[in-house]
């Protein structure tokens, strides 16, 4: 296969998903409520809402109102109120808790540093199949609603990201670099095998570039080298094993490290590899 259609053929999200492991969680607000209050949390997850019409929101110490349909989308960490303007219910409101277990997480974390707003009639069809597929499973209990309904809070995060990486809304960062088709390919085999003992030429040649060119080009889409990416995500999965009760020698071999004491070195550091903010 010709590396033009080798790019063209590149699967972005299937390896993005693995290396994120969601687990998503749908929710609706009760009958007749018109605001909900979210406390942040040091938990690894993303809290998406959905909303047909008008809709206040409050975080950071700003408020926002939307008329239009739209997405909000901000990490655990940022606290936040949604209240219907007037004395209308919440009734058009629906939310996703998206828990990301996975060695990406902390890049895609990054990305909602400040919360995110995204016009619902400029995103991909898929979404709003899917909030079709929710009103109507809600509208009255059905057997297995539970379970259907966090399926359907998979789609919607998948719809999601295929949006953002469609038409990413930063000149740099993880959505930048995926929307890029030669750097993409380069993060797919980090993201599928973070372990293997990648160099700057073979990430170059997954990527159909030079040497000097794919590293000035991902450092530009990712703000940090292909080096100091992979580093963060070896970092961790050894971090997850050791605290899942791995000892060193067994981390250090899930997370590509060649010996303990490299991996010793890298969880001694006080500076974290991949920035969260």
């Amino acid at each position: 296969m010709s590396n033009q259609n080798r790019l063209a053929r590149l699967d972005r999200l299937s390896a993005l998903l693995h290396g994120l492991a969601p687990r998503s969680q749908l929710t609706r607000p009760q009958h007749g409520q018109t605001s909900i209050n979210f406390d942040a949390s040091a938990e690894a997850l993303l809290r998406i809402h959905v909303f047909d019409g008008p809709m206040q929101i409050t975080a950071l110490g700003r408020t926002t109102h939307t008329q239009t349909p739209a997405f909000w989308i901000c990490r655990a960490d940022t606290a936040h109120t949604l209240a219907a303007t007037g004395a209308n219910a919440l009734v058009s409101v629906v939310s996703a808790n998206v828990f990301l277990d996975g060695p990406v997480a902390p890049v895609l974390l990054a990305e909602f540093a400040h919360p995110r707003l995204v016009a619902l009639d400029s995103a991909d069809d898929l979404l709003a199949n899917v909030l079709a597929l929710v009103r109507a499973e809600t509208a009255a209990p059905r057997c297995g609603q539970p379970a259907l309904l966090d399926h359907a809070a998979d789609m919607l995060f998948i719809g999601l990201l295929r949006h953002l990486v469609a038409q990413p809304q930063a000149h740099s960062g993880l959505f930048a670099g995926l929307s890029d088709p030669r750097i993409a390919a380069a993060l797919v085999a980090m993201h599928e095998f973070p372990g293997h003992p990648w160099s700057l030429e073979a990430l170059a040649k997954h990527a159909g570039m030079s040497r000097t060119a794919f590293a000035v080009g991902f450092k530009s889409s990712l703000n940090r080298t292909p080096g100091k990416y992979l580093s963060g995500l070896r970092l961790h999965i050894a971090r997850r094993e050791v605290e899942a009760g791995a000892g060193l020698k067994a981390a250090a071999r899930a997370a590509g490290y060649g010996n303990v004491s490299a991996l010793s070195r890298a969880l001694g550091k006080n500076k974290p590899m991949l920035v969260t903010e």
